[in-house]
């Protein structure tokens, strides 16, 4: 499960350095989100609005102590070590490439959330793709592991696609966000399989 997730995270990256890099796939990112804009409705307003209060780095904080306080009952502490280290990483590395490409943003009249720091990469799109990586690893050998797959996916995704909705990223910004979080939760996966007999 690791090789794949690691596997995607390498194509993601490879498809947003193209659109970035390529005129013509380039101006595929600014005629999304105007798309977008032209799509909107009161009902989706709504929902995207949410999400982007729930995909917000003090949500995803509260996430991961309460997903750590349920692991500490069944003692499963490399879970909880990964976990912290894996969203905390994901975190840092996300405003990181923002500080370091600083790109703008769409343009400011698209927006329908207030929006920090700048365009590249999606750090809610990270976030989610950090929480999904996680769920995928730490419980690809559990009974419900489809089902815990499936919503993992989605979330991820409808937190990808909002941030497009709400005029704040291009699909590109989504896109690297998810490949900085596969790439790394593998990567610390391996690490910990290394070391970890519980891993192994």
């Amino acid at each position: 499960m690791h090789y794949l997730l690691l596997s995607f995270g390498i194509f993601f990256l490879i498809i947003s350095i193209l659109i970035l890099s390529i005129s013509g796939l380039n101006d595929f990112d600014t005629i999304a989100v105007l798309w977008m804009s032209l799509h909107r409705s009161t009902l989706f307003n709504q929902i995207t609005q949410a999400l982007s209060v729930m995909g917000g780095m003090p949500f995803v904080l509260l996430f991961t102590t309460l997903w750590c306080i349920y692991l500490v009952w069944y003692k499963k502490y490399t879970n909880i070590i990964f976990i912290c280290i894996g969203i905390l990483g994901g975190i840092s590395l996300s405003w990181l490439f923002k500080f370091l490409y600083a790109r703008p943003r769409p343009d400011a009249h698209l927006h329908l959330v207030e929006s920090f720091g700048s365009s590249f990469p999606s750090a809610h799109s990270a976030y989610a793709a950090c929480i999904a990586g996680l769920m995928l690893l730490i419980y690809q050998h559990h009974p419900q592991r489809s089902i815990i797959a499936l919503c993992a996916v989605i979330w991820m995704s409808c937190m990808g696609i909002s941030r497009v909705y709400l005029g704040v990223h291009f699909p590109s910004d989504v896109i690297s966000g998810w490949s900085i979080s596969f790439i790394w939760i593998s990567a610390l996966y391996l690490v910990l399989r290394k070391y970890s007999v519980e891993y192994k």
